[in-house]
């Protein structure tokens, strides 16, 4: 190791143990203290050469340190903060609890109807507690189906988040757990489908054991014995529709094609009751549960009800009268699915505007940057949008973050993608055809044809919270850099109006080449801060995971990306201290887009006590 890495690692270590872990130049949060702006420039090329070896020496050290823990204590042991903790999950977790007692109340209250009605009375001793819990897992169903739908409505969920006079921060947040709270439903539905039916294949039993001769309009079975199988069949179906409308498979195109049987799905489910196998008793007055009627059959209900045949009362004026029961479930879904479908409707008619493709750039690392163009397409930093190609699958439909958004003085916009996977790669080729090798006279001029494309969106996401705080860290992963690369292009535009006064881009990714996306971005961004004196704004670190075959960025205009970049991964407790003892009393937010061990390690140090009473707010980007 030279004698220049050397000493900057003793005083690395050493900031850390003090309080002074990260370089704390001018521009805050830096990736080496080598680089002070405008004095990087003096430097000479043997000069450069030399640090750019120190560097890549202090790197392969940091890597062995972060494996070894040896530079501060390890990120395992916290404790949780009830402020951060609050702050965090507070909200989630109290929706949650309003959501699951719910459906408990509901359960049990159905659950108490059943077995304890007078209008049940005889249903529920042919049928017993099969009855009750068929029932009861049928309302929890009905809520659930109708709940379900609602984190789906993506325009008004976007409306919603852009209309800040309406929706606090804390509710904005909330909104952004429709997907997890669609997927909690999604599993409620899969469970008590299979209690539901399982419920109904024993009273498809009961009502052919329990076969009642007394009241004959209460059987299902036409004589004793008799167990209808084709009530089996479409239990066993419906079950079979509850797990696709449920259950994500690891297979996207699978599931996408899978999800959308949910019209038949909803079909079945308001309509699955019309057969009236259940039936209620209407007349209670002139037939009380358990009277004598006159013609008695059964020597068992003779027996108990000796003591009531002196009582006149205790006699039945007329014979019991059962009536079916009609479907209800359309009065739980039908709102539900009026309003999805309404949404639809209008995403469906905003969607079909044509989009022109301007340009398309194939990046490094099999990225490409595709820029559009679209009548009165207005976003947000921070947004998404759900392309469809049908030249690839005019049913396939996938969401893709803006790196850039339309200004005043420019209506494009933009995406980049990695081709990974089957609808990545076909659309690749669609955009950039191999050339063709077995022309005899290749033309002067060709005009390249590109695939038509429908653009559904914006949509609101985490993302747009970051201008929100007055100090927000963002932490991206590999090509989970795309939703901040947006928030870069807006501060550089010179966007106002947001309360950010500190913004913190921590930028981790496997291959140096991968840098080169948005280099000349973050180097725009440098430049332009410094020249309006404000270098503290704008604080950058960037962290190149692979060790084999390092190499530097050695371009002259990329020189502040080189001076930023280590080598390893980052000491992610030491760099949330750091920012709390920078922003102390403040709320930072914290914006991750990345691998999950990322994120995870993110979120539980979010909720970890801090002795500078900074409180950090978790922000996950996820797309529906």
């Amino acid at each position: 190791m030279s004698r220049q890495a050397e000493m900057s690692l003793r005083v690395k270590c050493g900031g850390m143990k003090s309080g002074n872990g990260l370089r704390a130049d001018r521009s805050g949060v830096t990736g080496d203290g080598a680089d002070t702006g405008r004095s990087a420039g003096r430097h000479t090329e043997g000069g450069r050469a030399a640090g750019r070896t120190a560097l890549l020496a202090l790197g392969r050290t940091e890597a062995l340190l972060e494996s070894s823990g040896s530079c501060g204590a390890p990120e395992g042991t916290m404790v949780v903060s009830v402020r951060s903790w609050v702050a965090n999950e507070g909200g989630k977790h109290l929706v949650l609890m309003l959501w699951l007692g719910g459906n408990t109340w509901l359960f049990m209250n159905t659950f108490l109807l059943y077995s304890t009605g007078q209008q049940y009375h005889y249903l529920y001793k042919m049928l017993g507690l099969g009855l009750c819990i068929s029932r009861a897992s049928a309302s929890v169903l009905n809520l659930n189906c109708s709940l379900v739908l609602l984190p789906m409505c993506r325009s008004l969920l976007t409306f919603v988040r852009g209309t800040h006079a309406v929706s606090s921060r804390k509710t904005r947040r909330l909104l952004d757990k429709s997907k997890t709270f669609h997927v909690a439903c999604g599993v409620a539905i899969c469970v008590f489908s299979v209690v539901h039916v399982s419920a109904h294949l024993v009273n498809v039993v009961n009502f052919s054991v329990s076969y009642s001769d007394d009241f004959p309009a209460l059987n299902l079975a036409r004589y004793r014995g008799e167990v209808r199988h084709k009530h089996i069949h479409f239990c066993k179906s419906q079950t079979c529709c509850h797990f696709v409308f449920s259950f994500r498979v690891s297979n996207y195109e699978i599931f996408w094609y899978t999800h959308n049987l949910f019209i038949i799905f909803y079909i079945i489910l308001m309509v699955h009751m019309v057969g009236g196998a259940l039936k209620y008793q209407t007349n209670i007055e002139a037939h009380p549960p358990g009277c004598l009627r006159a013609n008695q059959s059964s020597t068992e209900q003779q027996g108990e009800d000796l003591e009531q045949r002196e009582d006149e009362e205790g006699r039945c004026r007329e014979d019991a009268h059962f009536q079916p029961h009609y479907p209800q479930t359309w009065l739980w879904v039908s709102g539900p699915l009026c309003l999805y479908c309404v949404e639809r409707f209008y995403r469906y008619i905003r969607s079909s505007d044509p989009v022109t493709i301007v340009t398309v750039v194939r990046h490094p690392c099999d990225v490409i940057e595709l820029r559009m163009l679209k009548k009165n397409f207005k976003a947000r930093p921070g947004q998404y949008i759900v392309l469809n190609c049908p030249g690839v699958s005019s049913f396939e439909n996938h969401p893709f973050t803006l790196t850039t958004c339309p200004t005043e003085n420019k209506e494009t916009f933009g995406i980049h993608l990695r081709v990974v996977g089957d609808w990545t790669e076909r659309f690749t080729q669609l955009l950039l055809p191999p050339p063709k090798i077995d022309l005899e006279v290749l033309p002067m001029f060709q005009q390249r044809i590109y695939p038509k494309l429908y653009v559904d969106g914006p949509f609101g996401s985490p993302s747009e919270e970051v201008f929100n705080y007055d100090v927000s860290l963002c932490v991206a992963g590999g090509i989970g850099v795309t939703p901040f690369a947006c928030v870069l292009h807006a501060l550089l535009d010179g966007w106002t109006g947001f309360r950010l006064q500190r913004l913190y881009f921590v930028w981790v990714c496997r291959e140096l080449q991968s840098f080169y996306w948005f280099a000349e971005l973050l180097c725009a961004l440098h430049h332009k801060l410094w020249q309006e004196n404000r270098p503290d704004y704008f604080n950058l670190k960037l962290y190149i995971s692979q060790t084999d075959g390092l190499q530097s960025m050695s371009e002259e205009k990329y020189r502040p990306l080189s001076s930023r970049l280590l080598v390893g991964r980052p000491k992610w407790k030491l760099l949330l201290d750091e920012i709390g003892k920078s922003n102390k009393h403040k709320r930072v937010g914290v914006f991750c887009c990345g691998p999950k061990g990322i994120s995870r390690t993110l979120h539980r140090l979010c909720n970890s006590a801090r002795s500078s009473g900074t409180t950090f707010e978790f922000n996950k980007e996820s797309f529906c």
